[in-house]
């Protein structure tokens, strides 16, 4: 029979989420421990975009000097016609947009986020980690958990956190859901940036937004690499089929774009694909001593580049929600949620509508072009809900 581990906190999942809770609960001198079901510590992607909500959070973790190391500061958001190549509109991420949310907008790699947070975890006794633990099985016995891994390792805690994303086992507990696969796939890669020279403004976050389409690009890892990210609908999509949106779909469904576009595409990697898949809002993330947070609670679509955000808005609220009633852990757990699942709600709609705004064609794109066009560069009005909120 195998050995049964008692534990003060257990999060399931190492990724950005997972790790960022680790170290605000230890931040706040709880002892947390964090597995992992991969054999290391790491993330799958190439580029992420870092709102000043998120920025916010990192500040409260205490990793933004690390952070900065492999940042570049986003100058402007840039919209333009994928057809075209004209420009439709942009947000000013200067001085100003600055003042006004307290943080700048900055992009990096995906993996250097997470290693600045692993490494921060690391330095801190108060945390452990552990890879190769992959959660087969999580029971709810009320006033703690129990977990077991497929290689027979056993686990009972205190509080129960389910960091372990999109296709969380902790979430069947409190959801019979099943994810939404849209019939939407994105191919993602870098380049260095010395192959990158016509696009002025290397700085920018740019999006061309087409019929059923869009191509993104920025700058990450200290501005050495360029992130492109081309998202497109296949026709041959159907469900339970993993047949469709292959690299020929690819090109022919960029044919259409302006020679920019096309000449960009070339230089994006075609080894593997990535379905766009979120789930609806919930509004129970909780039971008992067992709570879910990042996109084990709420996974959304990439379309407006919040997803790793709102699991670092998550992971501070929560680490202060167990802090504030460490003698009522359950109550601690309803406080997150309460504070948490409209928000992230809105956020999750926000980014489905913005899909099929940005996805448009025949009228629909001329009126969206026109629509978007007259709007200063800095009128933050539709964004503060966003960027201004401080976890």
């Amino acid at each position: 029979m195998a050995e049964t581990h008692r534990l003060p906190i257990l999060i399931i999942g190492g990724g950005i989420g997972g790790l960022a809770t680790a170290l605000g609960l230890a931040r706040a001198g709880r002892r947390v421990h964090v597995i992992e079901r991969a054999s290391e510590f790491g993330e799958i992607g190439a580029g992420l975009q870092i709102a000043p909500n998120a920025m916010h959070a990192l500040d409260q973790l205490g990793v933004l000097p690390e952070i900065r190391k492999h940042a570049v500061v986003a100058s402007r958001l840039v919209w333009l016609d994928a057809i075209t190549g004209e420009r439709i509109s942009y947000v000013d991420c200067g001085d100003e947009f600055r003042a006004r949310y307290g943080q700048p907008y900055i992009v990096m790699h995906r993996s250097d986020l997470l290693t600045v947070l692993l490494e921060a975890c690391q330095q801190d006794d108060r945390i452990t980690l552990e890879t190769n633990r992959d959660a087969v099985a999580i029971e709810d016995l009320g006033d703690s958990a129990r977990v077991r891994c497929a290689d027979g390792t056993v686990y009972e805690t205190d509080l129960l956190i389910g960091a372990d994303g999109l296709r969380s086992r902790v979430r069947r507990l409190l959801s019979d859901d099943e994810p939404v696969c849209e019939p939407y796939v994105a191919y993602r890669g870098t380049l260095p940036m010395a192959m990158v020279s016509e696009h002025a403004g290397l700085d920018n976050v740019v999006m061309f937004i087409g019929p059923q389409m869009h191509f993104v690009q920025y700058p990450v890892r200290r501005g050495e690499l360029y992130n492109q990210v081309a998202v497109f609908a296949s026709k041959r999509y159907t469900p339970n089929s993993d047949d469709w949106g292959n690299p020929d779909e690819l090109d022919a469904h960029y044919a259409q774009t302006c020679d920019y576009v096309r000449n960009s595409l070339k230089m994006i990697g075609r080894d593997r694909r990535w379905p766009m898949i979120d789930r609806a809002p919930i509004a129970t993330w909780t039971k008992n001593r067992i709570v879910l947070m990042g996109d084990a609670a709420h996974p959304m679509l990439q379309y407006i580049a919040q997803g790793a955000c709102q699991a670092l808005e998550d992971s501070i609220v929560l680490a202060k929600a167990i802090v504030a009633k460490p003698n009522d852990p359950r109550q601690a757990l309803l406080d997150y949620q309460t504070a948490r699942y409209l928000r992230t709600a809105r956020v999750q709609l926000t980014a489905r509508a913005m899909g099929e705004f940005f996805h448009i064609d025949g009228v629909g794109r001329t009126l969206r072009n026109a629509m978007m066009s007259p709007r200063k560069p800095n009128d933050f009005s539709m964004i503060d809900w966003l960027y201004g909120y401080k976890p």
